[in-house]
């Protein structure tokens, strides 16, 4: 994936960083995570939060800063939303809702483009992003690296929407099941997906198929990018959200019946939509409100599978199966792991140049 790092606002412009100058800029930063004795001494409980972070009442989010002083209430605020496809397509569909939003706030709203998940989590831990959108895997480190609350999914007025892990192989292909795809070129899409690595990791051996054993792990950067690899024949299988896979056939991106669907997971929650922990208060009960009271244009519901709204949403309870999942795959959400698979986003990045 490629990354954004632009230490200022342009908007309009969009600035790339190598994914190798990503990783070099995070190990350097680094330091700056530590904590002093004195803030390690003040805080009680932290769980997998990182060092600068808090968690006392113990519902796996950071705490808002108990000094006013490190309290935001922004000027501008800073929106973007997860890019596992193309950001610039996002912003048009989002154009309406950030200017309500801008409406509701009374604050101007920009839409900042990032092209991974490390340079929106970064983005929002260094204090440049206000409140973002973050894939379902992603949004665990975001919590615990860059001290995101999720407050909400897309959803319809009874449920939240949720996607599932699917299979995807060429409709041509001989490919049936996933035991078929040992010795073949398997597709994931990052090292911090749910749906597109750490799910395959933790559900696809009891089907009797090992990533990394059986097959060699292909990065592909995003899930879009899978699905046009199977597509090109570039893949011989990858592992994708069905939301994304639906969205793609329905702006005609891809036939649906090009492809067969070779596994099907249990449902997850989709991406989350998350504030900074350090925006004030009441500042962000308006932000939150003002999401919530928000319904989608024609254009939004088209494009998220039929979801109206952004359905109310917790970290501690709804997020618990992607948990589960990176447990049962011996992945982590911690500091450290989020490095390692910086790293190898990075070198996935620099193989597919």
């Amino acid at each position: 994936m490629k990354s954004d790092f632009s230490p200022t606002f342009r908007q309009g412009r969009q600035w790339f960083v190598s994914a190798t100058a990503l990783t070099v800029a995070l190990l350097a930063s680094a330091f700056a995570w530590l904590p002093t004795a004195a803030s390690a001494q003040e805080c009680k409980h932290r769980g997998d939060l990182d060092a600068m972070y808090c968690d006392e009442n113990k519902d796996l989010v950071a705490d808002t800063p108990k000094d006013p002083s490190k309290l935001k209430t922004p000027n501008t605020v800073v929106f973007t939303y997860t890019p596992v496809e193309d950001p610039a397509v996002y912003e048009k569909i989002f154009q309406p809702f950030t200017q309500e939003l801008a409406r509701c706030l009374g604050k101007k709203v920009i839409f900042y483009q990032v092209n991974s998940n490390a340079a929106e989590i970064e983005a929002m831990r260094s204090g440049r992003l206000h409140v973002g959108g973050f894939s379902t895997g992603p949004t665990a480190f975001a919590v615990n690296i860059a001290g995101a609350v999720p407050f909400a999914v897309k959803g319809t007025e009874k449920e939240f929407q949720g996607y599932n892990l699917l299979v995807i192989v060429k409709k041509s292909s001989p490919y049936m099941k996933l035991a078929d795809l040992k010795g073949k070129k398997v597709a994931h899409t990052s090292p911090s997906s749910n749906s597109g690595h750490m799910a395959p990791l933790a559900l696809f051996p009891p089907e009797g198929l090992t990533p990394d054993k059986d097959y060699k792990i292909l990065f592909s950067g995003k899930h879009d990018q899978s699905i046009m690899g199977v597509n090109s024949g570039d893949y011989d299988a990858a592992a994708v959200a069905s939301d994304v896979y639906h969205r793609m056939a329905s702006r005609g991106q891809i036939k649906e019946d090009d492809f067969r669907i070779i596994y099907k997971s249990s449902k997850f929650p989709t991406s989350s939509f998350a504030y900074a922990h350090d925006l004030e208060p009441s500042f962000a009960k308006k932000l939150v409100k003002c999401f919530y009271d928000y319904r989608f244009t024609p254009e939004m519901v088209k494009a998220f599978d039929g979801a109206d709204r952004f359905f109310p949403a917790n970290f501690q309870k709804d997020w618990e199966v992607v948990r589960q999942v990176a447990a049962g795959s011996g992945e982590a959400f911690n500091r450290s792991a989020y490095e390692k698979q910086t790293a190898k986003e990075a070198e996935a990045a620099k193989a597919k140049k």
